[in-house]
């Protein structure tokens, strides 16, 4: 069953079952600055499951893009993946455990409308309880009745079977409750019965992988702590389509599915882990991109930058084209995401453009580890023994930190060639070594990140400083050339694209500064047609109109306004055209602005484009 099929199977398994389907939001977060994307199928639904009624219904189901960064150092196995879908269906109030279970089974296990899988191949696992809330018997009964034999059904911990799964402390605020996880054998001839302890064996080796998880969202906690029940049962459940496409295409790992084959067959080499790196890296890439992201030193764009980088890295190991890999990922899936198609050109401009910067940074870092002893050379061995004794500079996380913000060097990067350095000496036959444990390794992180939050803080600082209160003032010309922002974005987005986003402006009665988000100098000819664009608008006469809604509902207009930023319960939209509906321009804003467009009386010109920051350009624009 190709990938395709498999997306449709499930989508229309749901809709028969009375749930409407809805798209995948954004990989960006839009009003949830804890987390950097969108981590699960269930994060963009937070809200409707604490109890916010959802306008698609009770009942609902999508394939969301997901990215996951903290296992980016088992990216290489069979499983781990950074980018991935999840298929996903919620009831909000209204089935709970008994429907979820049956239904998972059909599809796990009917031919006819599911998947088809081997019943003698499938195990369960259930809740056993703690001091808070009890086993869950009625799962495992229920699973029972569905149609799996007791003793391929297992009582896990916490650990395996809650949602969210929690490693280290536990700060979770939202929706919360106990899971149940299917599993499938994917031996060639089969492990058949298995007890307690073998089944964990095998999950451990990979030889039974995780296809389905269904949560019971019951309880509610607040900063780690369960206070009480919702005020209505919900369900999530999710399942990895290339776990699922790994299982019914009989593969032992994802990257030999149809979703990674045409992405694999343009790298060369064997060396299988950095094949797997490289692809995968690039296409979460791709993903992140087509998103609105850009690379930087901050946040998603850090990210993106850390990912594209290491994949050129391993890249230039196996000496493999990285333009050849990206074009074989746009062409996968763009009949599934029509944004990855349309911002192709950006896509591949944005990838080409970090690749050679890149290269200059990589030069420049190699060369400072070098002063520090560690390298001599690419190929070279350092004589110089244990280096945090004896050779060079010492090195923490401080001197890491130097490398990223001198250089742009990522502390894995970094890592990775000192280990790779640690590596060469014991091929080499010297006796002392590096010795780069995974405690010495995360003491460095810590420095590093303590070095990192005081960077951004000032940053932020300047930043504020640099845009505070936007306008200079309330006077006449000041409102106008604030009209004359939005005017400006919606312009910037028809002619560059959809990936721009205001990052800032400053405006007095003299001119408007606006910065958005870009990677490369505009044209002449792109600058001629924002001006003719927002000159169109100027002499249309539109009006100008203010609503004020409920969030969720100011949302749903598709008015753009700032991911990640917190919002009120209601928010003021403006729009410029006859309606809300039709309008050329609507964003979140405060105001204040001009009735209609033609008060702007006068011609727009854009006095200067020019650099911000990495990614981020600078208007200076005037009425004339």
């Amino acid at each position: 069953m190709k990938s395709e099929d498999i997306r449709n199977r499930f989508l229309d398994f749901f809709k028969k079952r009375g749930h409407t389907i809805i798209p995948s939001a954004s990989l960006v977060p839009e009003n949830d600055p804890t987390v950097l994307f969108n981590t699960a199928g269930m994060q963009p639904l937070v809200p409707y499951l604490m109890g916010e009624p959802h306008p698609s219904g009770k009942r609902i189901a999508n394939i969301q893009k997901c990215v996951r960064t903290g296992d980016i150092d088992d990216i290489g196995d069979n499983t781990h993946l950074t980018f991935f879908e999840m298929l996903g269906n919620w009831s909000l109030g209204d089935y709970f455990k008994e429907d979820t279970i049956q239904w998972s089974f059909e599809l796990l296990t009917s031919k006819e409308e599911g998947f088809g899988l081997d019943l003698e191949r499938l195990y369960v696992t259930v809740f056993a309880g703690n001091d808070t809330v009890p086993r869950d018997e009625e799962a495992k009964e229920l699973w029972m009745k569905a149609g799996v034999p007791e003793h391929r059904i297992y009582y896990l911990g916490a650990e395996a079977n809650w949602w969210p799964n929690v490693k280290g402390t536990d700060t979770w605020t939202g929706p919360t409750g106990p899971s149940s996880e299917m599993f499938y054998d994917l031996t060639e001839s089969g492990l058949g019965d298995l007890t307690h302890d073998e089944f964990m064996r095998a999950d451990s080796e990979q030889k039974v992988v995780e296809i389905w998880n269904d949560v019971f969202m019951a309880y509610e906690k607040k900063n780690g702590q369960i206070v009480g029940e919702l005020k209505s049962k919900n369900v999530d459940t999710g399942a990895g389509l290339e776990r699922i496409a790994t299982v019914l295409q009989k593969r032992r790992s994802v990257f030999d599915t149809d979703l990674f084959e045409p992405i694999m067959n343009r790298l060369p080499g064997d060396d299988t882990r950095a094949r797997r790196i490289i692809a995968d890296h690039l296409r979460a890439a791709v993903f992140i991109i087509s998103d609105g992201v850009l690379p930087s030193n901050t946040d998603q764009g850090y990210v993106l930058r850390r990912v594209l980088r290491r994949a050129v890295r391993y890249a230039d190991e196996i000496n493999a084209d990285i333009s050849t890999v990206v074009d074989a990922v746009i062409e996968k899936y763009a009949p599934v995401y029509k944004n990855v198609l349309s911002q192709k050109e950006h896509i591949t401009s944005i990838v080409d453009k970090e690749e050679k910067e890149f290269r200059k940074t990589l030069k420049n870092g190699l060369k400072e580890l070098r002063k520090m002893g560690v390298l001599v050379g690419d190929f070279e061995i350092s004589r110089s023994g244990k280096i945090i004794e004896e050779g060079g500079e010492k090195i923490n996380g401080q001197t890491l930190f130097k490398l990223f913000s001198t250089f742009g060097f990522p502390f894995e990067l970094s890592v990775e060639q000192l280990r790779q350095h640690d590596r060469r000496r014991l091929e080499a036959g010297y006796s002392k070594e590096l010795e780069i444990t995974n405690n010495l390794v995360e003491k460095w992180r810590g420095e590093f990140e303590e070095y990192f939050k005081k960077h951004q803080d000032q940053s932020r600082k300047g930043a504020e400083q640099k845009f505070k209160g936007g306008l200079a003032d309330t006077s006449e010309m000041s409102v106008k050339y604030h009209t004359a922002t939005h005017l400006l974005h919606q312009a910037l987005r028809d002619v560059l694209g959809e990936h721009v986003e205001q990052k800032g402006s400053n405006i007095t009665p003299d001119r408007l500064r606006f910065d958005f988000s870009h990677p490369q100098k505009m044209t002449d000819a792109e600058k001629q047609k924002v001006e003719d664009i927002v000159n169109k608008h100027i002499e249309a006469h539109l009006p100008v109109s203010k609503t004020v809604l409920p969030l969720s509902e100011a949302k749903k207009t598709g008015a753009l306004h700032f991911f990640g930023e917190k919002y009120g319960d209601t928010v003021s939209v403006y729009y410029i055209g006859e309606s809300i509906e039709k309008a050329i321009s609507k964003e979140f804003c405060g105001g204040p602005h001009v009735s209609n467009t033609g008060d702007l009386a006068g011609v727009f010109k854009i006095k200067k484009e020019e650099a911000s920051s990495a990614g981020v350009r600078r208007i200076k624009a005037v009425m004339e």
